[in-house]
């Protein structure tokens, strides 16, 4: 799903959406009121965001399974599984599932520690907990009223932030803000806050500050690269490989979760080699490269920063 334009400003058009968004408001309200949510008997931790598209949920959700992990906890992800076929509970393979089949984020979920995905979220906890699990770790889901969360941190893009502040299909919102920020134990703010977003949380709720940053990407540095992704926000990847010194040649954007085909990649291949550039993508778009077209391909690895690692074990010492 791309973003509309008119997501960001508030405007005629919204407006006149609006009355629209008064059904997903009043039709989430009855979910969650005759929902009967299955409560694990480990603690869930729910990373989740406010608005439709991308935020940053499986990077922070990826970095506070190490944070766990490194803790000594033993961490398993739970994700829906958005854009593959299976329904679950199904274990994710790496070496056997492909992102048609599970999704493209629970693959790189699946990297750290046990990734489970299942549209039922309850049953996806409970073979989890099956499994060993001591903590559960969704990824999306805060609006999901299946599971009961013993914690939720809402993840907010801060050059996005909450878009025009109208819920779709008017603006970016999966439901109104203040009604969804009430639920959260914390916001986790990607910096830059170019949006002003910290100056528009409720008063006391704990905000935790994180960045990504490229790792283990020096060689890339300098060189002059054909960029592609079909992520929530590409601008977001184009300007971390300027920022990062690369010298971008042309740069191509897809739909969020687009499933690549080999004359789409074969192109962007010919691009590059008539460029002498290098082609390269995001993590999460590599997943869902045709397999034969992977190996010629780089990516840039990017992890999450936390700005006060004190404040996020503060936060967390509520579960466990």
């Amino acid at each position: 799903m791309k973003a509309p334009g008119f997501w960001r400003a508030d405007g005629a058009l919204p407006t006149l959406l609006s009355p629209l968004s008064l059904g997903m408001i009043a039709g989430a309200w009855l979910r969650r009121r005759m929902t009967t949510p299955y409560r694990a008997p480990v603690p869930v931790i729910c990373v989740g965001n406010l608005v439709a598209g991308g935020a940053g949920k499986t990077p922070v959700a990826i970095a506070l399974g190490r944070h766990l992990i490194d803790r000594g906890k033993a961490v398993h992800f739970l994700s829906r599984g958005y854009g593959g076929r299976e329904a679950g509970p199904l274990r994710v393979d790496p070496s056997s599932h492909t992102a048609a089949d599970v999704g493209d984020e629970p693959l790189l979920l699946a990297r750290i520690a046990p990734c489970w995905i299942a549209h039922d979220r309850g049953a996806g906890a409970t073979a989890a907990v099956a499994a060993g699990a001591e903590v559960i770790v969704m990824d999306d889901g805060f609006q999901n009223p299946g599971i009961a969360k013993d914690l939720s941190l809402v993840v907010v893009d801060g050059s996005y932030g909450f878009g025009n502040g109208r819920v779709m299909p008017a603006g970016p919102l999966r439901e109104p803000r203040d009604a969804g920020l009430a639920r959260a134990a914390a916001v986790v703010l990607m910096e830059p806050d170019e949006a002003g977003v910290a100056s528009l949380l409720p008063p006391g709720l704990p905000l935790l500050r994180a960045t990504l940053a490229p790792v283990n990407a020096e060689p890339l540095r300098g060189r002059s690269v054909v960029a592609f992704a079909g992520i929530a926000r590409p601008e977001k990847f184009f300007a971390t490989l300027e920022g990062f010194g690369c010298r971008v040649a042309a740069r191509r954007t897809f739909p969020d979760h687009h499933p690549f085909t080999e004359a789409e990649i074969a192109s962007v291949l010919s691009e590059a080699d008539h460029a002498g550039a290098l082609p390269i993508t995001t993590e999460k778009d590599a997943v869902r490269l045709p397999p034969t077209l992977q190996a010629k391909v780089a990516t840039l690895p990017v992890a999450l920063r936390w700005a006060d690692t004190a404040a996020l074990e503060s936060l967390l010492a509520r579960v466990y």
